[in-house]
């Protein structure tokens, strides 16, 4: 089923150094651009992660320092990669809480200035979940009856999560609708405020605390009744875009 587009569509895969989002980088990123009109772009690029890149992680995308060593650093392409998704919303396989979150981490690092959170997130991964429970390798071979050749690829990955997104709207027409607001709505356990979810809307759409002593307390409340803890984030190991959040809150309490 071709996808019902209003805006185009980018389905991106990472690989990276590593699984933490406050820190690892990302060594590798594929995306494959959808337009309304069903034309497709695709690119790949090799980053300098400037880290060591764990044997462990290698041992799973199969990418060793020596092969990014003369690549280009991600603050050297982001303008690029910012240009290229500008306006598109995003999709992916644990994208929601894994490739978005460390992309949004790396513009930051990078000084872009790239608001992600105008953008719909599409997780193909969290509706395969709600609907199978299974991997992208058997999400590939249940929906599309294809083995996924060259996994953990970033190029295999992206083009994979794409076709399954097409097929699970074949599969189940009477549950998910061809629409990108509605498949990001329906991929999202939770409304997160922050990428990394730290803090998330209530059903009243108040900014709540989604950890710690104050869960499901009200960020404002907290910021008023501790203030100390917003001192205790910025300096605390969270991500730059949970410590960016928690102060544009900051800012609109101080101004009311």
């Amino acid at each position: 089923m071709k996808l019902n587009l209003k805006n185009p569509i980018v389905f991106f895969d990472l690989e990276t150094t590593g699984t933490n989002i406050n820190s690892d980088r990302i060594i590798e990123i594929c995306y494959l651009k959808i337009y309304p009109n069903g034309n497709e772009e695709s690119k790949t690029l090799r980053i300098n992660p400037e880290m060591h890149i764990p044997e462990a992680s290698t041992a799973i995308h199969g990418i060793h320092d020596e092969d990014v060593a003369n690549c280009p650093r991600f603050k050297e392409v982001a303008a690029n990669i910012a240009k290229d998704i500008e306006g598109c919303d995003l999709g992916g396989f644990n994208s929601n809480r894994f490739d978005i979150p460390v992309l949004a981490e790396e513009f930051l690092r990078a000084g872009i200035d790239i608001d992600l959170s105008r953008r719909k997130f599409v997780d193909v991964q969290v509706i395969y979940h709600k609907l199978e429970q299974r991997t992208l390798s058997a999400a590939y071979k249940f929906y599309c009856n294809k083995n996924l050749e060259d996994a953990h690829t970033a190029e295999a990955d992206t083009r994979a999560t794409y076709e399954v997104l097409k097929a699970q709207l074949d599969r189940y027409p009477d549950i998910l609708q061809n629409d990108i607001a509605f498949l990001a709505d329906y991929s999202s356990y939770n409304r997160n405020v922050d990428f990394a979810g730290r803090m998330v809307y209530d059903d009243n759409g108040v900014e709540v605390f989604n950890f710690g002593k104050y869960k499901g307390m009200p960020v404002a409340d907290v910021l008023r009744k501790d203030p100390g803890y917003y001192s205790w984030i910025l300096q605390g190991d969270f991500t730059l875009n949970t410590k960016q959040m928690l102060t544009k809150i900051r800012i609109r309490e101080a101004i009311k």
